[in-house]
């Protein structure tokens, strides 16, 4: 009898649609993979406010994420705009409430990798991956970035780094993602992918 696939979570936060996009293309990389399925998730945007705003289903695109998604997954790509050189305060707020796999150490020994995208060119691209990889380090993650035998880091002239895959948005967030950083994105989910399958002896 064949095994179960295995789940590779993609957690994103997009207000514009280009951190979005990158997470469909981390996705079609993650199922390039035999035996991998890819789990598109979000997070509710925070208020600014002390009550929720946000309906608790999404109008449109992927679920919210559940503290359940994180168990099942064999591997999780987390995505975030940028936010002053920070991971966005949406994404911040859902790993504050992710103390219980810390505890429990569910997490530990998966593999990670991170994304972004950016509204200028040097707005943070690498300070907002880093920022992603740190409560992703405390849970025991093993984070996994892209090096640079993959031929597009060393020609992408906006997004693509070492640390992940990332795209320069623009500043009204309308620049198409380019063809270098979407087979960067690609190759990272792939890479994700493999590394999980690997974890688990398949």
């Amino acid at each position: 009898m064949n095994a179960p696939n295995l789940t590779i979570l993609v957690l994103f936060y997009s207000r514009h649609g280009a951190t979005r996009r990158l997470a469909e293309l981390i996705a079609q990389g993650i199922e390039s993979v035999p035996g991998c399925d890819a789990r598109l998730r979000t997070v509710p945007a925070v208020s600014t406010v002390t009550e929720a705003t946000e309906p608790d289903v999404p109008l449109d695109g992927a679920p919210y994420v559940e503290l359940s998604d994180l168990d099942e997954c064999a591997g999780i790509a987390v995505g975030s705009p940028t936010r002053f050189g920070n991971m966005a305060s949406a994404m911040k707020y859902f790993w504050d409430g992710t103390s219980s796999q810390w505890l429990s150490g569910s997490l530990a020994g998966k593999p990670a990798c991170v994304f972004t995208s950016t509204g200028s060119l040097h707005g943070g691209q690498e300070s907002t991956l880093l920022s992603m990889m740190i409560p992703l380090l405390h849970h025991g993650l093993m984070v996994i970035g892209l090096p640079y035998t993959h031929p597009d880091l060393m020609t992408t002239s906006s997004g693509g780094t070492p640390y992940g895959a990332s795209h320069w948005a623009g500043v009204d967030g309308r620049k198409p993602v380019t063809d270098e950083e979407k087979r960067i994105a690609v190759a990272l989910g792939k890479r994700l992918a493999e590394t999980a399958v690997k974890l688990r002896g398949r």
